[in-house]
């Protein structure tokens, strides 16, 4: 197996990993963000407070590029 294959291999296996710890940050800059009340409709309060929710459910159940995407959305609407 070249040098190239093997890094692309330990890549591969290593990926799910970062994506599960970068989860938590990103549920932090949602709860910072919140923590300094932001100027949000009721509405958008209870999306972000939700799609928060989901992210970290999704995070425990292992759906780490899911998770992420949700609260991507979040942080969307709270401009992040």
């Amino acid at each position: 197996m070249s040098l190239r294959g093997m890094v692309g291999a330990v890549l591969l296996v290593l990926a799910p990993s970062v994506w599960a710890f970068h989860c938590p940050m990103e549920m932090k800059k949602i709860d910072d963000a919140l923590a300094k009340g932001p100027a949000l409709s009721a509405e958008q309060m209870a999306e972000v407070k939700k799609l928060r929710a989901e992210g970290e459910v999704l995070h425990k159940a292992g759906k780490h590029q899911e998770s992420l995407d949700t609260l991507g959305k979040a942080e969307k609407i709270l401009g992040l």
